[in-house]
């Protein structure tokens, strides 16, 4: 080996799984501003932003395919794995009907930490971190929860968020890797990527519209709201105290939940602010037949584990995140000429 080579190897490499996405591009920014490697794998084209300190590489992969996993994650020291089956427009309920969301969902998982495992006794290197973006809705039950609480997961997405978790666990257990869940509530804002396909953005793009909003009457539920960048930082964060937080979950949200009828009230004053026409209607309707059980949980996510060994807290206000959401909704509008394409999450 080169004494380039060298002294190459010796900076930790960060990969940051699904790069391409909502929260993973605001991973990959996050990431780019401190030195170091960094490697972003996505299924899509990804650029990067100019100024950053890392040394950074793209690599465009279906982590499904045969030999995608070995390349995306080589020599990896970090590795932040974002991956998810979500489709624009269904959001995770595509797990509901979609054969092929549990080999995403669960079966990357499994290729992650062989990899990893092989690679590191090859090396002989200490086992890599791995922060895996999990959900809040894993807990599957209503009200604070705090990470204490025994897991009853009422979705099949959520299912397969806690499959998942629980091969990182093992892993973990076994000295494969050092495994970090943060368990995230509804993530919403603008980020330096695409927009996420969750009820933020579909209600902004509605009330730009000019249509109408539709809270579901009897069980609407509130919503812990995390922003984008404020869940970026948390992942990046749980990758600097990995030796302490390694082998738990760790529930991460802003403790204020909000009601779904005074989000969508927000989000209608913060369009019709921006665009000066008075703003839509919210309406009480009937829940559609797909509404699940999870639609109806009202949750509100106790960081106070992960903030006290962190440091971390959220620093997003919602009300300028919303117009903040909006202001970057239109002016990408105005740069396609076109209307927004909602685009999946990570």
């Amino acid at each position: 080996m080169s004494d380039a080579a060298g002294a190459d190897a010796a900076i930790p490499l960060v990969v940051v799984l699904g790069a391409s996405g909502f929260i993973g591009s605001a991973v990959a920014a996050e990431f780019a501003r401190r030195p170091g490697r960094l490697r972003l794998v996505g299924r899509r084209p990804m650029s990067l932003g100019a100024g950053g300190l890392a040394r950074s590489e793209v690599y465009a992969a279906d982590l499904t395919a045969p030999d995608s996993m070995p390349r995306a994650v080589t020599d990896a020291d970090v590795v932040i794995h974002l991956v998810a089956r979500i489709e624009a427009g269904v959001a995770w309920r595509a797990a509901e009907r979609d054969p092929v969301a549990a080999r995403v969902n669960v079966g990357v998982m499994h290729r992650l930490v062989d990899t990893l495992d092989k690679g590191r006794r090859e090396r002989e290197a200490p086992p890599p971190v791995v922060v895996f973006a999990g959900s809040a809705s894993q807990a599957g039950v209503p009200g604070r929860i705090d990470g204490r609480e025994p897991d009853h997961p009422v979705t099949e997405y959520a299912r397969q968020k806690l499959a998942a978790e629980r091969v990182m666990k093992e892993a973990t257990a076994r000295g494969a890797v050092r495994g970090v869940s943060l368990r995230l509530p509804t993530v919403y804002g603008a980020g330096p990527g695409p927009f996420g396909s969750g009820v933020v953005a579909a209600m902004v793009e509605r009330a730009l519209a000019d249509h109408p909003l539709s809270v579901w009457r009897s069980g609407a539920g509130q919503r812990d709201l995390l922003h984008v960048t404020d869940a970026a930082r948390a992942l990046a964060t749980a990758a600097d105290h990995a030796d302490l937080l390694a082998g738990r979950h760790w529930p991460v949200g802003t403790g204020r939940p909000v009601a779904v009828e005074d989000l969508f009230r927000a989000v209608a004053r913060a369009v019709g602010a921006r665009t000066g026409r008075p703003p839509v209607p919210v309406l009480e309707v009937d829940p559609p037949a797909s509404a699940t059980a999870a639609d109806a949980l009202g949750m509100s996510v106790d960081s106070s584990a992960f903030r006290a060994i962190t440091g971390w807290r959220p620093r997003a206000a919602l009300g300028a995140a919303l117009e903040e959401l909006v202001g970057e909704v239109l002016e990408r509008r105005g740069r396609a000429g076109t209307q927004a394409v909602w685009t999946s999450g990570t």
